[in-house]
C-alpha cells in the first residue's frame, strides 16, 4: 500500500516487532500516566481545604493568622495527595502589611507552579532579623518573623505529608532523658511535678542545632537537653 507524502521529512525512526509490541503493553499503565501533579496551568477549583496557624510573637501586640489551602490531586485514587496550592496572612498590625502581602503571593506562586516547594521552608527559616530574634513558647529561638512564618509553612507541609517528621530514634530519647534527670539531680533544682517536659533550666543557652534554649554543662561538656547534642559527642 502506498502512502503519499506532502510535507518535508524531519525525522524518521526504524520500527522493529518490539515497537509495535509497546502500545498493547502499555494499556495496562494508561493510569500512571493520567496522574496529575501540581503545575501552574491547574484550574483552581470553588473550594479548598485550608489550616490557620496563629503565630503570636513578643515584637507585636497583635498575632498574625496563616492560612494555607490545600488541592486533592487525584481524588479517589490510589495516588490521592494535597498539597498547598496559596497563601494568606492575616493580621490587625499593619506594620508590616507590604513585605507580608508581598511574602504571601511569591509563595501562593511557587506553590502553584509545581515541584518539590518544601525548599522554601528552609529559606524562609534562615532569615534574621537585624533587629534580634526572640524565643516562642518552649524556648525555640526565633531569628525573625519570616522565619516563624517558615515554621508554620514547614508545620502544614509535616501535616498533609510533604515533609517527613524528624524524631530522635529511642536510644537518643532514653539518653537525653538521663541526661536531664542528672542535671537536675546534680543542680538539685526544684522541680514541679505538674511542669510541662518543654521546660528546661532558667540558665540554660541557646542550641545552635535545634534553637532551643535547652544548652547545660554536664562533665565539663555543653550538652543539649532537648535534642542530645554535645561537643564531646
Amino acid at each position: 500500500m502506498a502512502i503519499k507524502i506532502d510535507s518535508k521529512i524531519v525525522g524518521y525512526k526504524v520500527v522493529t516487532e518490539n515497537d509495535k509490541k509497546e502500545p498493547t503493553e502499555s494499556c495496562n499503565d494508561d493510569h500512571i500516566n493520567n496522574v496529575e501533579s501540581m503545575h501552574e496551568k491547574l484550574e483552581r477549583p470553588e473550594m479548598l481545604l485550608g489550616s490557620t496557624y496563629k503565630i503570636k510573637t513578643p515584637q507585636s501586640e497583635h498575632a498574625l493568622y496563616i492560612t494555607i489551602n490545600d488541592m486533592i490531586l487525584n481524588m479517589g485514587t490510589e495516588h490521592e495527595e494535597r498539597r498547598p496550592y496559596e497563601v494568606f496572612i492575616n493580621s490587625k498590625n499593619m506594620e508590616h502589611f507590604q513585605w507580608v502581602l508581598a511574602l504571601t503571593r511569591v509563595i501562593s506562586a511557587v506553590f502553584r507552579k509545581g515541584g518539590d516547594a518544601c525548599f522554601l521552608v528552609e529559606e524562609l527559616k534562615a532569615v534574621f532579623d537585624p533587629k534580634g530574634g526572640y524565643f516562642k513558647k518552649g524556648g525555640v529561638f526565633m531569628p525573625s518573623l519570616v522565619a516563624e512564618i517558615g515554621c508554620a509553612i514547614e508545620s502544614h507541609m509535616k501535616f498533609i505529608g510533604m515533609l517527613k517528621e524528624s524524631e530522635l530514634d529511642g536510644h537518643q530519647k532514653k539518653l537525653i532523658a538521663q541526661k536531664r534527670k542528672e542535671f537536675d539531680e546534680k543542680n538539685k533544682a526544684q522541680q514541679n511535678s505538674e511542669a510541662d517536659d518543654n521546660d528546661f533550666p532558667e540558665k540554660a543557652q541557646l542550641c545552635s542545632k535545634c534553637q532551643t534554649k535547652a544548652l547545660v554543662l554536664m562533665d565539663g561538656c555543653m550538652t543539649c537537653l532537648s535534642c542530645g547534642d554535645s561537643k564531646c559527642g
